[in-house]
C-alpha cells in the first residue's frame, strides 16, 4: 500500500501546487498522512480525499494554526508539537510529499525542516514548488 506524508505553507497552495498534487496522487490509493494545519495541510486533504486516499491525521498540541479536520478516531494520531508530529509523518510514510512556499531551501521553516528530516531518513521526497514544478 502507498503511503505519503505531506508538509506544506500555512498560507495555503498555490493552484499550480495542488493541480501537480492531483497529479501526484491520480489513480493511486493508500494512507494520506498530514499535520491537520490550515492552509496547505488542509487543501491537500481534500484533494487526497478526492483521488482515493485514506487520510491519517496528526495534530498539533497548538490549536491556534489547526483546521480541525475529521476522520475516524483510529486515524487520528496523538497530538504532538510540530516539530515532532512532522518526524512522526515521516517515519510512518514510505515517501513525503511537500508544497514549499518559496523554491529555495528556508533554514527557519518547519516544511523545510520536515524535507531536510525525510532525507536523513533516506526517504523519497518531491518537493512541489510555488510554480507547480515538482522537484524529486
Amino acid at each position: 500500500m502507498i503511503s505519503f506524508g505531506f508538509t506544506g505553507t500555512r498560507q495555503g497552495m498555490t493552484a499550480e501546487q495542488k493541480s501537480a498534487l492531483r497529479n501526484l496522487l491520480d489513480g493511486g490509493a493508500g494512507e494520506f498522512h498530514h499535520g491537520d494545519c490550515i492552509g496547505a495541510d488542509s487543501e491537500a486533504h481534500d484533494i487526497a480525499v478526492e483521488c482515493g486516499y485514506g487520510i491519517i491525521l496528526h495534530p498539533p498540541t497548538n490549536y491556534s494554526e489547526r483546521a480541525w479536520r475529521e476522520v475516524p478516531r483510529h486515524m487520528m494520531r496523538p497530538e504532538r508539537p510540530y516539530l515532532d508530529r512532522n518526524k512522526d509523518i515521516v517515519r510512518e510514510t514510505a515517501s513525503l510529499i511537500a508544497a514549499a512556499a518559496e523554491p529555495e531551501e528556508q533554514l527557519r521553516s518547519g516544511t523545510w525542516s520536515t524535507v531536510r528530516f525525510a532525507r536523513k531518513q533516506g526517504k523519497p521526497v518531491f518537493l512541489i514548488l510555488p510554480d507547480g514544478t515538482v522537484r524529486r
